[in-house]
């Protein structure tokens, strides 16, 4: 389908009629398929022959929601997990060793950070930390066993951008990986494998899915590192996606254009009113013009994202006074939802993190973040308006 244009991608990619016929993506809800015979049963599982065998490996329901997501992000292969988290796990086991070396951003996931240095290092892979915008930090942080760098752009929760093209450059004099996480623009708003990105992972969970209803992630690239290299941890470490969650996000990508321009147009204009505000110090959103990468974000990204992060005066007795006299928006550290969220980065995300790794990736203890949703913008404003008032 690649002559066809996103929107329709996101409906019609993927989908392979049983001979039903059904018009809608079917419900594969099996653990395992049977055989002819058992010469077919020792083809499919020693690969001399195409077809489903147990859903751990592949399930009709999970490469609908794979295909299409790859056709949105303009991959020849994607391979879905059963969380974002799973996804980045995947990557770090699909592609290095024990001695390799990554490059990250500091500015990510608190739960990534976590897994790279708590988790990941046990393995004797090493990682390096360094400021996500600043390109001579990375090109200063490779070292010769270097073989990935990974960043968020935007990142959670202050939404900095990187020069995607420039990082792939720095990667590639290197013979690295870039990988990206998507999580925060989707391929609606930003295609980082267009940039010169080699690998882009997603949280399903999130945008995505769109409605908060499900866990999943997924890893899109080419067919030998996506699906040879990476699909292989999936297939013996079972970080499986479920039939039915696949199901549920590839019904998600359906409105997800019509879903991530509302989503931008709301939360501008909240960043917008936020920065009117006499109890807010800063406001960190793309689309604002004195965002340090706005010019950036215009040049990479169609749209500045649903995520608006802001410090509130007063540090965390102030923050968690704003949270508290919500009654409209949902305290939960998900994002992407329809409905809006906010939390407290420092004491959720990133509460795992040390202080001086807070301090590091600019976590303020009077940070809030919030995922605009879809509701009207003035209630989102008058909600936290309560908070915000002496």
């Amino acid at each position: 389908m690649n002559d066809y244009l996103f929107d329709t991608l996101a409906i019609r990619a993927g989908h392979q009629q049983s001979s039903f016929q059904e018009h809608s993506e079917a419900l594969f809800l099996t653990s395992s398929f049977t055989f002819k015979s058992a010469e077919e049963a020792a083809a499919r599982f020693s690969g001399d022959e195409e077809g489903y065998f147990y859903s751990r490996v592949a399930n009709p329901t999970v490469s609908c929601f794979q295909d299409r997501l790859a056709a949105l992000e303009g991959a020849e292969s994607c391979v879905a997990t059963s969380s974002g988290m799973s996804a980045i796990m995947a990557v770090i086991l699909g592609l290095l060793k024990a001695g390799d070396h990554v490059v990250s951003s500091r500015s990510i996931f608190g739960t990534s950070t976590i897994l790279f240095t708590n988790i990941l290092q046990k393995f004797a892979i090493e990682f390096d930390f360094v400021e996500l915008s600043d390109l001579d930090a990375w090109q200063n942080a490779v070292r010769p066993n270097t073989r990935l760098l990974f960043a968020e752009t935007p990142s959670n929760p202050l939404t900095e951008l990187v020069d995607i093209e420039s990082l792939a450059d720095i990667a590639h004099q290197h013979d690295a990986k870039l990988v990206i996480d998507n999580c925060f623009c989707t391929p609606a708003l930003q295609k980082p494998l267009t940039l010169g990105a080699d690998i882009v992972v997603h949280s399903a969970t999130k945008y995505l899915d769109g409605q908060g209803r499900c866990l999943g992630g997924a890893v899109v690239g080419d067919k030998q590192t996506v699906g040879e290299e990476i699909h292989s941890i999936l297939r013996t470490g079972g970080v499986a996606m479920s039939p039915f969650n696949a199901w549920v996000f590839s019904k998600g990508l359906e409105t997800l254009d019509l879903r991530m321009k509302a989503h931008c147009e709301n939360a501008l204009a909240l960043a917008q009113w936020l920065q009117t505000q006499v109890a807010v110090e800063k406001v960190y959103y793309p689309g604002l013009e004195d965002h340090p990468q706005y010019q950036l974000a215009k040049k990479q990204q169609s749209g500045f994202g649903g995520i608006v992060s802001f410090v509130v005066k007063g540090g965390k007795e102030a923050a968690w006074k704003v949270v508290n006299s919500t009654r409209l928006l949902s305290i939960t550290a998900n994002l992407g939802d329809v409905k809006s969220t906010i939390t407290h980065p420092a004491s959720t995300t990133h509460g795992r993190l040390s202080q001086q790794q807070r301090d590091d990736a600019g976590i303020d203890d009077g940070l809030l973040r919030i995922s605009v949703g879809l509701e009207a913008i003035a209630d989102i404003q008058v909600d936290l308006a309560r908070g915000l008032s002496d």
